[in-house]
């Protein structure tokens, strides 16, 4: 259990991390959604123990990670930086990281590099990012920690590279239990890797949910009516979302699929379809309820 509470990190006077409260259950793989700048990599870095929290409580285990050599070694974190790494070759980046975690795997290590076709003697400094990225995955996965983080972990891989180390993080998961937390702005990829998600804006945890309960929970319908129904007719649709083009009607309403078809059938509408939502949309939808507006907003 990772577990957050009402944790603040400022840096000059300005809240990265403002109260946040989280909890993150063993063995799953939760994501961190968020613009750049809604306090991501701030989240990483304090549960890695790289940052010290102004006040709250941020727990590994039980046990606070700050200045804790012995929960460390359970936690590997994937930086977005790495350019403290260009002079490295990648043997020379699996010796130092065997040094700091017992379980190191050498085998999995080289079998992994091989698979992507990483080169051996080459420095990092003339990888291309998405190499990069790839150097530092098969590191986190040999090292078989238990709590794995990866800010913006699929940044730069094309297509099949993408899919050959997600294959290679579930496939972690599953051997070693490995809780992973991968925080990303692209709501895709952690629609497709991810069982749990929390959404920050300006240091904030706007949502905290599983992904299939959000998905089950929030319904778009494209339906048309002879009247010309307007958002207030709905009143007994909790509605996120209401726009008209012409004669067909969009509705973003949360509620149980079977129970908002049976309140718009009974208005007699000469269409009414479901229409599969996507996690952004979703996102963006509930947002605009609390007041936030995408499109004007420079965060």
């Amino acid at each position: 259990m990772i577990k957050l509470s009402n944790v603040v990190k400022t840096f000059d006077g300005y809240a990265a991390v403002d109260g946040v409260d989280l909890e993150i259950p063993k063995g799953s793989a939760y994501g961190l959604i968020g613009s750049n700048g809604a306090g991501k990599s701030t989240i990483l870095r304090i549960l890695s123990g790289i940052y010290r929290i102004d006040s709250g409580e941020v727990c590994v285990d039980g046990h606070i990670v700050f200045d804790n050599p012995e929960i460390k070694q359970r936690i590997f974190f994937v930086n977005d930086e790495t350019v403290q790494w260009n002079n490295y070759t990648l043997p020379e980046m699996r010796d130092f990281f065997r040094t700091f975690y017992p379980k190191f795997s050498a085998e999995n290590f080289e079998a992994m590099r091989a698979a992507l076709g990483l080169p051996a003697n080459r420095k990092l400094a003339t990888f291309s990012k998405g190499m990069k990225r790839q150097a530092f995955a098969i590191c986190g996965i040999s090292c078989k920690p238990e709590f794995l983080y990866l800010d913006e972990a699929f940044d730069g891989l094309d297509p099949t590279m993408r899919i050959i180390v997600k294959k290679m993080l579930v496939d972690a998961m599953l051997d070693n239990e490995m809780t992973v937390i991968i925080s990303s702005h692209n709501l895709f990829e952690i629609d497709e890797f991810c069982d749990r998600a929390g959404l920050l804006h300006k240091g904030k945890i706007v949502f905290d949910r599983e992904l299939d309960s959000l998905k089950g929970n929030i319904q778009k319908i494209q339906t048309a009516f002879d009247e010309q129904y307007t958002k207030e007719d709905f009143k007994d649709l909790e509605i996120l979302h209401f726009d008209r083009t012409g004669s067909v009607v969009y509705i973003i309403a949360k509620g149980e699929t079977e129970d908002i078809k049976a309140k718009i059938a009974a208005r007699n509408p000469k269409i009414l379809d479901i229409v599969p939502l996507s996690l952004e949309e979703i996102f963006i939808y509930e947002l605009e309820v609390l007041g936030y507006d995408f499109q004007n907003s420079k965060d």
